[in-house]
């Protein structure tokens, strides 16, 4: 595969590669999937999912800059079937990198995305955006667990050439999700969930904003994620200081938290 590219493209596969074995925490591992290996696997939507397969998958992790796409969101008994799909067709076509919605075989609407139509939280939503869907995973052998890794794009569809490059850089991409502590599953409602926070008043940006704030995030973090300039949260977060009558970001956490325990 190597011998057939270019020097340019050697040198943007090393960088991707490189940058890849420096991932250490999720958001890093979001900044690279946003970065140059966009080149090679187009996508809005990165789903991991983990775990012994006769049994079920219970672990799964979304890495995604869409509002809302996130791991805590995810809908459990929703995702399970999508899961149990994806695993079956990847055995099925023999563990090859396999494509829904290719150019090249003019494949209607993919039944990856079919699968997952159901589910309702925002996952389920933002996949109705999608129109084209990457699978592949990795078997351990030792551990006799299985990994499965679907990408999902709004383009038309993926070419033979991504199918490639899904097979080199998997490999990368399982060593970084490995690094990396998986998110939890399970957090306090969204503030734009929850029947208190509507009392508030804020916009969904601000919502969302106030999420990733409540998990720690700085404003350059929570700009990047959200594809903004830092100095956009900044605004943002002036408005819900106001909106919220407080002066920090320590005093909105806390009254955000007291809201969602009394909801």
């Amino acid at each position: 595969f190597f011998s057939s590219l270019s020097a340019e493209h050697l040198q943007r596969y090393f960088r991707i590669i490189q940058e890849g074995i420096a991932v250490r925490r999720h958001f890093d591992l979001l900044r690279w999937l946003q970065g140059e290996i966009q080149h090679y696997l187009p996508h809005e939507i990165m789903l991991a999912a983990w775990g012994d397969a006769r049994s079920g998958f219970t672990h799964y992790d979304i890495v995604s800059a869409l509002p809302g796409v996130r791991t805590a969101y995810l809908e459990p008994a929703g995702l399970s079937p999508l899961l149990r799909e994806l695993y079956n067709r990847w055995v099925e076509l023999g563990r090859m990198p396999v494509a829904s919605g290719m150019r090249e075989s003019g494949m209607g609407e993919s039944c990856m995305l079919r699968t997952g139509s159901g589910l309702q939280c925002s996952f389920g939503k933002a996949l109705q955006g999608m129109h084209s869907s990457l699978l592949h995973g990795i078997s351990d052998k030792r551990g006799h667990h299985d990994c499965l890794y679907v990408i999902f794009s709004s383009s038309e569809g993926f070419n033979h050439s991504t199918l490639s490059a899904m097979e080199v850089l998997l490999p990368y991409l399982d060593n970084a999700l490995r690094r990396v502590a998986p998110l939890p599953c399970h957090q306090a409602p969204r503030l734009c969930d929850s029947p208190d926070g509507e009392d508030f008043g804020l916009s969904e940006r601000e919502s969302e904003i106030m999420d990733w704030v409540r998990m720690g995030k700085t404003n350059a973090e929570i700009g990047s994620i959200l594809c903004i300039s830092s100095y956009t949260v900044k605004n943002h977060l002036h408005q819900i200081f106001r909106k919220l009558d407080v002066y920090n970001r320590m005093q909105a956490v806390s009254k955000i938290e007291r809201g969602a325990s009394h909801g």
